[in-house]
């Protein structure tokens, strides 16, 4: 397929905290497959090292960077990076996030302005630095990767992860409206029980004591459909979202979460 032929992209969180497919590697070697250039960002080289191997031939497609999005002069530099190897980026996708958990009582504050930073100020930042270029051309993009914490309760207390992801989607719909006259679109993806390796590697020491088995049953028994999708089917939604396709949707929510949200209990 040839969605993105002559398109440049940023994907940031690229790499992934284990083996498999996360959301943001998934992203960036379909984007790549289907004919874009992309810069594949992420704080950790070895994670980005397995993305290049797992994309085949989509890799000579993918250029990596290393980049702390929480930082403001490391994103300058990495999209200075992609003006360089590949131009001006048509799409840019925020992809990197992290939770966790407690409520105002069992949450430090160090722990709350970490989440704060890494779930929200993060898409600030590359926003603040992607969008002048987008806006000179007049044409662009944005995908934001929330979730349906930023909805509703999911399960689980969470405030700096539920507070920050609800406001990645309400910054996602003001710069949608601000920048659709520049030709900029900016729509928020919001996976729900996705089975990623993020949930074996880090979800299951938070909340089960590191017992897989136990999460994922504990969270299939949330979703209507009965099985969790995984980081393919964040895929799927950012790629629609970033596509031409898309044309005519900006300042919206596109949530993939087996039917979870539309539960009333």
């Amino acid at each position: 397929m040839s969605r993105f032929k002559s398109k440049i992209a940023i994907v940031t969180g690229a790499g992934c905290v284990a083996a498999g497919w996360g959301n943001g590697r998934a992203m960036a070697v379909r984007l790549a497959e289907e004919g874009a250039k992309v810069l594949a960002v992420d704080r950790d080289q070895a994670r980005l090292d397995e993305t290049l191997s797992l994309a085949g031939e989509a890799a000579a497609s993918i250029t990596t960077c290393i980049c702390d999005v929480t930082d403001s002069s490391s994103v300058k530099a990495m999209v200075q990076a992609c003006l360089q190897a590949w131009g001006v980026p048509d799409i840019l996708i925020n992809n990197v996030g992290g939770s966790a958990a407690g409520g105002p009582i069992q949450l430090s504050e160090q722990d709350w302005d970490s989440q704060i930073d890494i779930n929200l100020k993060s898409v600030f930042l590359t926003c603040k630095h992607v969008l002048p270029h987008m806006v000179e051309r007049g044409s662009g993009a944005i995908v934001n990767v929330a979730s349906t914490s930023g909805l509703r309760w999911t399960g689980s207390a969470q405030v700096a992860y539920a507070a920050s992801k609800a406001g990645v989607i309400h910054l996602s719909r003001v710069v949608a409206v601000q920048h659709a006259p520049d030709g900029i679109r900016v729509n928020t993806v919001v996976p729900g029980q996705l089975h990623t390796p993020m949930v074996q590697a880090r979800l299951a020491r938070q909340r089960t004591g590191g017992d897989v088995e136990t999460l994922l049953a504990s969270r299939v028994r949330r979703i209507p459909l009965g099985f969790m999708g995984d980081g393919r089917d964040t895929a799927s939604a950012a790629l629609y979202l970033a596509s031409d396709e898309a044309r005519f949707v900006t300042g919206t929510e596109l949530v993939v979460d087996g039917g979870m949200t539309a539960r009333c209990d």
